[in-house]
């Protein structure tokens, strides 16, 4: 690394991080507190998944440490979870130099932005995160700083103001956002590489368990990997987050190994099935197949009858129960597949909902 600030980050050549890689016995699990960070992986190699994206991510990397300059803005879409933050914070790794890190909804005004704007160093990388929240005036601010490297500060009020234009060093903004259809166009035409994350499959998740296991200090038996991936949802954070609880059961209960039916156990306790679905998911189907046949049910109406708010059901649960099959949105509303009565064990009767080729 060119940085001796980011030599803490290789696995390789840091006695330290092979301490905190170390396996451990069932007596110290957990004595040791693990972040978020330490379970981010610091090196575009060490990055599990998204083989594509990387691919095309080292390229680009490499072409700008050959050419010796800044890289282009890189923006990063893509659900909640599949780690665009982790993604930001091995490109400035990768390119030895310094990461701001800030978010959409933490710029008010355009005059934070270009505060932060102005205190880059050459080669700095500015992180944002949820870019399409920033508020309109700071989005044309940055429209400008990104493209010629140069902000417009504004002196005095009223008929006197004047704007005195002052050069910025050549930096890298890395974007992340979960909804990119809400970026402006011009905004997202400056971006000169984006990256769009998908979910991540059994497989790839079990690889990141296993990662994530031995940085915790977890030993896993053959099999408890893949029960904790066929639960994740597609989604690293969510392993991760699921991985924790499990270590808890291992803590509390002694231990030494985690063998599936553990974390078959462990995830049970906190309503979590065999495909990932929780308390929320099961209600909206048992609420969409019970109480209104299979469907097909209006969305304030199944937000009402499960006691959740019409956005968490639409933005937390749908998108899910949508993508694995368990549900149809139709213009007449939200309707339980065939696979949604079979997995909570029951028949669809007669007149029920199920051939939604009906409701189109």
């Amino acid at each position: 690394m060119a940085n001796d600030d980011f030599d803490v980050f290789s696995a390789d050549n840091s006695n330290a991080n092979e301490e905190s890689l170390r396996m451990v016995s069932a007596n110290a699990v957990g004595n040791e507190p693990v972040s978020d960070e330490e379970l981010r992986p610091h090196i575009l190699e060490g990055f599990i998944g998204q083989p594509r994206l990387k691919a095309q991510l080292q390229l680009f990397l490499d072409a700008a440490r050959k050419r010796d300059v800044p890289p282009d803005h890189i923006l990063l879409a893509g659900p909640p979870g599949l780690g665009k933050t982790t993604l930001a914070m091995i490109v400035a790794n990768e390119l030895g130099v310094p990461i701001r890190v800030t978010s959409g909804p933490a710029i008010q005004h355009a005059g934070d932005l270009a505060s932060i704007l102005s205190s880059l160093d050459a080669g700095e990388v500015l992180f944002i995160d949820e870019i399409h929240r920033l508020p309109r005036a700071a989005e044309e601010l940055l429209y400008i700083a990104m493209e010629d490297f140069r902000v417009d500060v504004m002196v005095g009020k009223g008929p006197g103001a004047s704007s005195i234009p002052l050069t910025l060093p050549r930096f890298t903004v890395i974007g992340a956002t979960t909804r990119e259809g809400m970026l402006p166009s011009p905004l997202r035409a400056r971006f000169g590489f984006t990256a769009h994350l998908d979910f991540y499959p059994t497989e790839e998740l079990e690889k990141l368990i296993e990662r994530s296991a031995k940085v915790l200090g977890l030993e896993l038996d053959e099999g408890a990997a893949h029960q904790l991936a066929r639960r994740s949802r597609g989604t690293p954070r969510i392993a991760n987050r699921l991985l924790r609880r499990v270590r808890d059961w291992a803590i509390v209960h002694d231990l030494p190994i985690v063998e599936p039916d553990d974390v078959k156990e462990a995830l049970a306790l906190y309503q979590i099935d065999t495909e990932g679905l929780d308390r929320l998911d099961i209600a909206v189907l048992n609420a969409i197949i019970r109480n209104f046949n299979g469907g097909p049910v209006g969305l304030n109406n199944l937000a009402a009858m499960v006691g959740e708010e019409a956005e968490t059901v639409e933005t937390v649960c749908e998108p899910y129960l949508v993508r694995e099959g368990f549900m149809m949105r139709t213009p007449k509303g939200r309707v339980a597949t065939a696979r949604a009565w079979e997995h909570l064990g029951l028949e669809p009767p007669e007149g029920s909902a199920v051939d939604v080729s009906k409701l189109f």
